[in-house]
């Protein structure tokens, strides 16, 4: 069995609809489909939920009758029988009474996530309904029905193999199962979300779950380019990666994937493909446990990057000094991307900015703190392992006409990475694609 998600574009039209519903059906084998909500639906949800916080009913009801009106022209763009249409006009009807609701009382964080959790809600009964008047046996299974977190909001994988199991036993002899990527039920059983990867995570965390042959991650681009597409001219779609290289590529600037949402599958060791809605036939991304040695694979660059350095001649030979400036940003929950070290100094890069003033006042009290804005990181992903004699200095080459404040090498086989200004990335990366994929 295969597991396939769309995303919110490839589902955003209802000619869109027809077309994922022919990919869903064109093998014949059973599949389980997880959609994300159509495109821009999420964001009404949101602006929904922002008047309802400011106690402006009047706001959100602007919104649902546009977001209702929208929806019940796509019925009859959707549907050719007089039963289905009916059957989802009812089912969309009910949706925005509920949401209607929401107008009429107290609105809470929890109500929130049930707002935005109708999107995927809408888009999968829409697509379940057009199949089952397409003649497929077809089933809608809930995402809150089996997809969970634990109480550390991370996915309860033991739990979500159960019931997830259950609900395919009591669906038996089906050619589509349905459900709903990104939401999900948190620990106390209440309406929540995956916060991380979003459907892709929903795919993955199903993929494993039922040890799926395969997990296709369906976009509208032709899998994952060697270099950006919007900076760099002639990129290339790579056609194999390590679930390593995938997640070093996700994490530092490749937005097809998120970093964290292939684990699942790179533990259960099931392959993960991304494809092209628009493009059917191109071959696109394999994403698997194999590792082609000997081979640089792609280029990323992640914006908005700070990096603060603190030189201190008190950290010469001093024990626990980089613990505690480890610690201050742990304690203010801020990620450090990168870390160089000297005999008197520890550089280190950070993307995000909400604690910055506290964590800066933190260390200077162990020395004196510089602070570079608008950086950016620049990676290098393949087989760079240290053996592979050359390919540091073919990425160093590239770079030898762009200021680089830091490197990062050997921390993984996979990836080097330089610190250099957001002004120079555009220049980084052609200089990067010129010399590195000619």
């Amino acid at each position: 069995m295969k597991v396939m998600k769309f995303g919110g574009t490839s589902v955003g039209t209802p000619e869109r609809m027809k077309s994922v519903s022919s990919l869903i059906t064109q093998s014949g084998d059973p599949v389980i489909v997880v959609l994300s909500a159509m495109s821009g639906t999420t964001n009404s949800l949101v602006e929904i939920s922002d008047y309802l916080y400011k106690k402006n009913p009047e706001g959100a009801n602007e919104i649902i009758n546009r977001l209702e009106k929208t929806y019940m022209k796509h019925v009859d763009q959707l549907y050719t029988t007089d039963e289905w249409k009916e059957e989802t006009r009812k089912f969309l009807v009910d949706e925005f009474n509920y949401l209607r609701s929401f107008t009429k009382d107290l609105f809470t964080s929890f109500e929130e996530k049930a707002i935005v959790a109708q999107g995927e809600v809408m888009s999968t009964n829409m697509v379940t309904n057009y199949l089952k008047e397409c003649g497929y046996k077809t089933t809608l299974l809930s995402a809150l029905d089996f997809m969970r977190t634990d109480k550390n909001a991370e996915p309860d994988s033991a739990y979500i193999k159960e019931k997830l199991t259950k609900v395919l036993e009591n669906n038996p002899d089906q050619q589509v199962y349905i459900t709903q990527g990104f939401i999900c039920r948190n620990a106390y059983g209440e309406i929540d979300n995956l916060q991380r990867g979003g459907s892709d995570y929903t795919a993955s965390l199903v993929g494993a779950a039922v040890n799926a042959d395969e997990i296709q991650i369906w976009t509208d681009i032709d899998g994952m380019h060697n270099n950006d597409p919007r900076v760099v001219d002639k990129t290339e779609a790579v056609r194999q990666l390590h679930f390593e290289e995938a997640a070093e590529l996700a994490y530092f600037g490749a937005k097809i994937l998120h970093p964290t949402c292939v684990q699942p599958a790179k533990y259960a060791g099931i392959p993960v493909r991304l494809l092209n809605t628009m493009d059917p036939t191109a071959p696109g991304t394999i994403i698997n446990n194999e590792a082609v040695t000997g081979k640089i694979k792609a280029v990323a660059a992640k914006d908005n990057i700070i990096a603060i350095k603190i030189k201190s001649s008190r950290m010469l030979l001093a024990t626990g000094f980089l613990r505690k400036v480890f610690e201050i940003f742990e304690s203010y929950q801020t990620a450090i991307d990168m870390v160089a070290t000297s005999e008197v100094g520890v550089s280190m890069s950070i993307d995000n900015d909400t604690h910055l003033k506290d964590i800066v006042a933190e260390l200077k009290k162990y020395g004196t703190v510089t602070v570079d804005r608008d950086m950016c990181i620049v990676c290098v992903v393949g087989d760079l392992d240290w053996s592979n004699v050359g390919f540091e200095t073919l990425a160093t080459d590239a770079m030898k006409n762009i200021p680089v404040r830091m490197i990062s090498y050997g921390g993984s086989n996979y990836n080097i990475s330089f610190l250099i200004r957001e002004a120079d990335k555009k220049r980084a990366l052609q200089s990067l694609s010129d010399t590195l994929f000619k």
